[in-house]
C-alpha cells in the first residue's frame, strides 16, 4: 500500500471514530452530521468533484489520488449539506 493511500485511508477513520464519540457524548449527532447523504444536491457536488479530481490525478498518483479525490468529495458533499441547515 503506497503511502498516500494509506494516509488518505487513516484520516476517513479519523472522521468516522470522531462521528462515533460526538454520538456517544450527543445521541442523534451522527444523523445531523451525516445528513448530507440524502441531499441530492450535496451529493451531485460531492461526485462532481470526487470524478474530476480522481480522473485528473490518475496518471499522476494511480489509487493514491483516487483516495484522497474520494475522500475531497466526501468533505465537498458534506459541507454543500449544511448549507440547508442555516
Amino acid at each position: 500500500m503506497e503511502p498516500s493511500l494509506a494516509t488518505a485511508l487513516v484520516i476517513t477513520a479519523v472522521l468516522v471514530i470522531k462521528t462515533a464519540v460526538l454520538e456517544l457524548r450527543d445521541p442523534g449527532s451522527a444523523r445531523r452530521e451525516w445528513a448530507f447523504v440524502t441531499d441530492k444536491v450535496a451529493l451531485a457536488g460531492g461526485s462532481l468533484t470526487a470524478l474530476a479530481m480522481g480522473a485528473a490525478g490518475w496518471a499522476y498518483g494511480g489509487y493514491g489520488v483516487v483516495a484522497w479525490a474520494l475522500l475531497a468529495g466526501l468533505l465537498v458533499a458534506q459541507v454543500m449539506g449544511r448549507r440547508s441547515q442555516r
